[in-house]
């Protein structure tokens, strides 16, 4: 933790405003009209590039670019909200691009809203109150994300996307643009549509990161008998416990269907496309 006070090597361009009280660590720069709270701490190495806004009790870990218009940390859009000391965490190394906006928690959440490191928010995004994304994250332009959402690490959402709250999106899943995704989406899965329906796999996003060729087919099988066979789903569900429950990455996404959700799951549409041609990415 910083102790209070601006480093010495901080470059502060003469127009930005930075509140006594804020804590900014060594090499950061702060850009002409930047405003930075009271209560903000911006770790080494941060970077502001102008006009942007850090305010409330937000803390930028090292390395975070923040460009031109995108705020940090304002109140949450929750009419209960009455000025509460809650908060936004923003990971190392994330990039938050130009008029991008973070909200704080919520006291009817957990009081945090959290952007895991090496994110990347992309322009005219919006990150809700209580969300929380995990490590490598992608939210492409015009991307919103309602209040209390979950996204898992290496996760990519399409432009112009919309999460409803509550909604989880498990690991390695890629929502496609112009998406409306209002039940949760399970690891490695791919969706699209309005409603938003699993298509398939997000099989080319499994190749990229090394899954070899077995863990794949077994994945496709899961698939499979999860979303495309006939029977009861709680049925389906012991069918593929019973034959692959060992496999670790099996277990992740039977464990992820198996968890209390406010939203449900997302299921495949009417029509399917055949697996080796699903929505990857």
């Amino acid at each position: 933790m910083l102790s209070a006070g601006i480093d010495p090597s901080a470059e502060i361009h003469p127009t930005a405003v930075v509140a006594e009280g804020a804590r900014i660590g060594a090499n950061c720069r702060i850009g002409p009209w930047c405003v930075v709270g009271p209560d903000a701490v911006l770790e080494a190495g941060c970077v502001l590039t102008s006009h942007a806004v850090i305010d409330g009790h937000a803390h930028l870990h090292e390395g975070v670019q923040v460009f031109a218009f995108a705020s940090i940390g304002l109140p949450p859009q929750d009419l209960k909200y009455k000025g509460e000391p809650t908060r936004v965490v923003v990971g190392a190394r994330t990039v938050v691009r130009e008029h991008a906006t973070i909200h704080r928690g919520s006291v009817g959440g957990h009081g945090v809203t959290t952007i895991g490191p090496d994110c990347l928010i992309m322009c005219v995004a919006h990150v809700g109150h209580d969300c929380t994304l995990d490590h490598h994250v992608i939210l492409a332009n015009n991307v919103m994300l309602g209040g209390h959402v979950q996204i898992a690490d290496t996760t990519f959402v399409g432009g112009g996307a919309a999460l409803h709250q509550f909604v989880r999106i498990g690991r390695q899943a890629v929502i496609g643009g112009m998406s409306g995704v209002e039940a949760d989406v399970i690891p490695f899965g791919a969706v699209m549509g309005n409603r938003a329906r699993l298509t398939g796999l997000n099989l080319i996003g499994l190749k990229r990161r090394g899954f070899p060729r077995p863990q794949i087919n077994v994945l496709r099988g899961l698939y499979r008998t999860l979303f495309r066979s006939p029977g009861v789903f709680d049925e389906r569900v012991a069918a593929v416990q019973a034959q692959h429950g060992t496999d670790p990455v099996v277990a992740e996404i039977l464990d992820f269907v198996r968890a209390d959700s406010k939203r449900g799951l997302c299921k495949a549409g009417r029509e399917m496309v055949e697996d080796d041609d699903a929505a990857e990415g």
